[in-house]
């Protein structure tokens, strides 16, 4: 009598031959169709608008008296539109949503709204955050019509942010890279969210620059450098510094956020303020307006004109501005008002310091602020890369910069944690 063989357990079959594992690419070239197309109106809407701003000189007092009327009353249009559209006070954040993977789709409309009446009014704010909200937003909507399951559902938001995101940063490398970063997916959700993202976003930048003939995010001509052994070693102070920027750039927020929280007055008094604070501050430093995408290549481009004063001024205002719009109720995204302060932190480093190449401080801070700010190191090692051009090897400075910005702050973040921990017991 022969012995039974213990049955082997089914091997289960790879996630690509899987029929929802197609169903949900389907879903991310449409994601990724509709996300060009809210980037394109959305984008150009922001562009057309915020045309006032144009006739402005970017040395001190180089804007006008009037703008503070202007951002004043984009405050009031910002308050009035929260109440059309019932957006709550507080609203999930840009890196809330991509950590949770998912995106309230009924506050996607307002959001996008009153996002796109703040940018036009000049706040210190970018248009990643509405774009993101409308994109993940539909992509969540697909999930809860086809009650997808809990990975699918979650693979569909992140491909909608993709897709949102495919012409407005350089590449859909660094659309996939960030996303992916900053929600780290893991298990089989990271195969289905990767092919997902990579096919959002590839369709999207395909019919972005189709019709645009461009990206939103351009490049920043640097002065070429030659590299050197000791710029290795130089990205290590340059990677501290940016965490120095990144926690002033926190607590600057952190205080105008619980300053505005305790005002006693109507929300649509707030959002005025907070207009008329970043405009006035707008009339004595024009660059502080805005996302600050075209304000920081006037700041490369004046590197050798702006005194350091001028320079630090426009830093520290652009935080306060950061802060201000951020508090009192304006909506929009920290990464491209983050690009500025860093390059222009590492404008001031070769002020400063200037056996330190232009090129290297610019890239090292472009990269290692934003990097730190969003958890997302290596998608900004390679925007940096792409938007100064620099070679290979540049790279390398650069990359060391960033990790070291962000495992400093990834650093102070585990001793307040742990200091909470001990107040608490």
């Amino acid at each position: 009598m022969s012995e039974s063989r213990p049955e082997r357990p089914a091997i289960e079959p790879p996630v690509t031959q899987k029929r929802e594992f197609w169903v949900l690419i389907g879903y991310a070239v449409a994601l990724g169709a509709f996300g060009a197309a809210a980037a394109l109106i959305f984008v150009g809407a922001i562009t057309y608008g915020g045309k006032w701003y144009s006739d402005s000189h970017p040395g001190w007092f180089g804007g006008h008296w009037w703008w503070v009327v202007v951002a004043a009353a984009a405050g009031v249009v910002v308050g009035l539109v929260r109440r059309l559209t019932r957006l709550p006070w507080k609203t999930p954040g840009l890196f809330d949503d991509l950590q949770t993977q998912h995106v309230d789709p009924a506050l996607a409309p307002g959001i996008a709204a009153v996002s796109l009446v703040s940018l036009i009014g000049g706040a210190s704010l970018g248009p990643e955050k509405a774009l993101g909200s409308m994109g993940g937003g539909l992509g969540s909507w697909i999930a809860q019509r086809r009650s997808l399951a809990t990975e699918d559902a979650q693979a569909s938001t992140l491909a909608g942010f993709a897709g949102a995101y495919g012409g407005l940063f350089s590449s859909p490398v660094i659309v996939v890279m960030l996303i992916m970063e900053i929600a780290r997916p893991g298990g089989q959700r990271f195969v289905k969210s990767l092919a997902a993202q990579i096919v959002a976003s590839s369709v999207s930048f395909g019919v972005y620059f189709a019709i645009a003939g461009a990206v939103f995010l351009d490049f920043y001509q640097v002065p070429p450098f030659e590299y050197e052994d000791w710029q290795l070693l130089a990205g290590i102070p340059l990677g501290l510094f940016a965490a120095a920027v990144v926690t002033v750039l926190i607590g600057i927020t952190a205080v105008t956020t619980r300053l505005f929280d305790r005002l006693k007055v109507p929300d649509l008094a707030k959002s005025a303020l907070g207009g008329l604070i970043f405009g006035a501050v707008g009339v004595a430093l024009p660059l502080t307006m805005f996302n600050g995408g075209d304000q920081l290549k006037v700041v490369l481009g004046g590197a050798g004109t702006f005194g350091l004063g001028f320079l630090i001024a426009a830093l520290v205002a652009k935080m306060l501005t950061f802060g201000v719009s951020q508090g009192s109720g304006f909506v929009g995204g920290p990464i491209f008002p983050a690009l500025f302060i860093g390059g222009t932190a590492g404008v001031i480093v070769h002020h400063v310091i200037p056996g330190v190449p232009l090129g290297l401080a610019f890239a090292c801070l472009l990269a290692a602020v934003p990097g730190s700010l969003a958890a997302a190191p290596f998608a900004m090692v390679l925007t940096a890369a792409f938007l100064t051009q620099v070679g290979a090897l540049q790279t390398a400075p650069i990359l060391i910069a960033v990790i070291t910005s962000f495992l400093t702050m990834e650093g102070v973040k585990y001793l307040l944690v742990s200091r909470k921990g001990r107040r608490r017991s």
